[in-house]
């Protein structure tokens, strides 16, 4: 049986190589897998250095902790400006509103009286002058109507985010004035928008996303309410490029179109207007009146039959 280890040469004899003589570096690694340095640190006792490295930890961890903080304090303190500056704003909205309901509730209670007083002073006046300003009263919308008509409700487009939807799936001002032309050209005596009654001064523009009718913000759901015989008002409009409109108002922005018929409108009047200036046209025969001109409130060549006065209004 031979033997794994080589018998010892006698003198002078050359030294025998030893087998695993070229495996001494994995052997090495086999027996001291950990390096030399660490070994020594770790008998020299390294837990004593951990205490100033875990104390340097904490430290940087803390002013890693303060510099988070500030840099969100500071990044949140515009936001919070912002905010209390957007508080305000609509606080000095909501006063705004507020008064300027109150106001227009004393408008109208001030045209209330002043067309009590010309109802009184014109008692004693001839029935043919009084039943001319009623019409051109009703006419002209300072007076309230009612009777037959239409009901037109545009509603704008469902959206998640009002603030950031597109403004085409909105009504605008131009949708109700084509609406609103297609109306008094298929016959309407009389018009209202959400309670607004139209005259020949009244405007519809738009500021910002809401819409003005006779400078009154509005806001969706709009009704449009018209006077007149309904089926000739809904064949008229349908015909028209009114009606154009709408149908694509409904089917390319999906805003919501609904018109129906209705037995019986209340529409208010717009209020007394105030004449700029009138003159009477030469060719105008007015009635005689049947008041004393001396004492009369109203000034002579004023009153007189619908559509005999030109120049503007207020």
């Amino acid at each position: 049986m031979t033997s794994r280890h080589a018998e010892p040469a006698g003198a002078g004899a050359p030294p025998v190589r030893a087998p695993d003589a070229s495996m001494t570096l994995l052997t090495e690694v086999y027996r001291r897998p950990l390096d030399p340095g660490y070994a020594l640190v770790a008998a020299r006792g390294g837990s004593r250095r951990t205490r100033p490295g875990v104390a340097a930890l904490a430290a940087l961890a803390l002013v890693l902790g303060i510099g988070t903080a500030a840099a969100t304090l500071a990044l949140r303190q515009p936001a919070g400006q912002a905010e209390q500056a957007r508080k305000i704003l609509e606080t000095q909205i909501t006063e705004r509103d507020a008064e300027a309901a109150r106001l227009d509730a004393q408008a109208k209670a001030i045209g209330a009286e002043v067309s009590a007083l010309q109802a009184r002073a014109l008692a004693s006046a001839d029935s043919t002058l009084r039943e001319a300003l009623a019409a051109g009263a009703v006419e002209a919308g300072t007076a309230p109507a009612s009777g037959r008509g239409v009901r037109v409700v545009l509603t704008d487009a469902p959206s998640a985010d009002p603030d950031t939807a597109d403004p085409d799936t909105r009504v605008q001002d131009s949708d109700l004035q084509v609406l609103v032309n297609g109306l008094w050209q298929a016959g309407a005596e009389a018009i209202a928008i959400n309670g607004e009654r139209l005259t020949a001064t009244t405007a519809i523009r738009s500021a910002g996303s809401a819409v003005l009718v006779d400078l009154v913000a509005l806001s969706s759901p709009y009704t449009v309410e018209a006077l007149g015989d309904p089926v000739r008002l809904q064949t008229g409009l349908a015909t028209s490029s009114a009606g154009q409109l709408l149908s694509a108002l409904r089917t390319t922005y999906d805003i919501g179109v609904d018109t129906s018929s209705q037995r019986r409108l209340d529409l208010p009047g717009s209020g007394p207007v105030t004449l700029r200036h009138a003159q009477v046209p030469p060719d105008a025969k007015l009635p005689e009146p049947a008041y004393d001109e001396a004492t009369s409130p109203t000034a002579p060549g004023v009153a007189m039959s619908p559509g005999r006065i030109s120049g503007g209004a207020k």
